[in-house]
């Protein structure tokens, strides 16, 4: 069996993800930073298809918490799947911000920062050498790094950063058969940022080609498939999933 990590599970387009991946038979760790009771959800939701799951605690903004991390995900891999290694990890975790240039205090960009492009720098590195050789690192950017949208400039400046930082993962890993690659999500209902109010969801949807917004399941159902034996030869790639957003 596969085992992938999903950062930020426990509700949104990680819950999505790691429901996705468990009906494509991989087990599950869930992570979770202030809902445990939605993470346990999800678990619920993983065990009631046949699955296996379990969720663990992991702030993305704090890397000092990183090496503790490690060794309880090192600890489930033992007691549960009988494993050293897990296969995929999939750096989903993150949170929106809107406010002009001129507005962003020094505290918002580098909380940003933390989450968006530091976290999942080290908490790869802290990680890697746990994943298995032929593993898959996926990095969920965002398509606001394509098409600048006013408001959300530090948010998509990281997802951009991630972007690139995606390429040199695997440029790196590549020697172990790891493979590294990020997916684009556009317009999505989530709670990101606060969710969307029916005129902000209208206009975006204006903007999409598709004519509407995405499906948290419309993510994660790639995210899964990317991560699947039939797509081993893609790497080092940036695959937007939008409907079309901009074009």
């Amino acid at each position: 069996m596969k085992i992938v990590i999903v950062t930020g599970s426990s509700r949104g387009l990680g819950a999505s993800t790691a429901i996705e991946c468990a009906r494509r038979g991989m087990g599950v760790i869930v992570t979770y930073n202030s809902h445990p009771e939605k993470a346990e959800e999800v678990v619920r939701a993983i065990s009631g298809i046949g699955g296996k799951a379990v969720a663990l605690k992991l702030d993305v903004a704090d890397s000092r918490s990183f090496p503790d991390f490690r060794h309880a995900v090192a600890a489930q891999l033992d007691a549960v799947w009988n494993r050293t290694t897990f296969d995929f990890l999939v750096n989903n975790a993150g949170y929106g911000l809107y406010a002009p240039i001129a507005e962003v205090s020094e505290a918002q960009f580098d909380g940003l920062f933390s989450v968006h492009l530091k976290g999942p720098f080290f908490l790869t590195q802290t990680l890697l050498p746990l994943i298995d050789a032929g593993g898959h690192v996926v990095n969920v950017t965002s398509a606001t790094s394509r098409v600048a949208t006013a408001g959300v400039a530090p948010y998509a400046a990281f997802k951009g950063g991630l972007e690139v930082l995606t390429r040199y993962m695997a440029k790196e890993f590549g020697t172990r058969g790891i493979r590294a690659n990020s997916i684009a999500p556009g317009a999505i209902r989530t709670e990101l940022g606060g969710g969307l109010n029916a005129e902000f969801e209208a206009m975006l949807a204006g903007q999409t080609a598709l004519g509407r917004v995405g499906e948290p399941e419309e993510i994660g159902g790639v995210i899964a498939a990317l991560l699947s034996e039939e797509n081993r030869w893609i790497n080092a790639q940036n695959i937007e999933v939008a409907g079309g957003y901009v074009i």
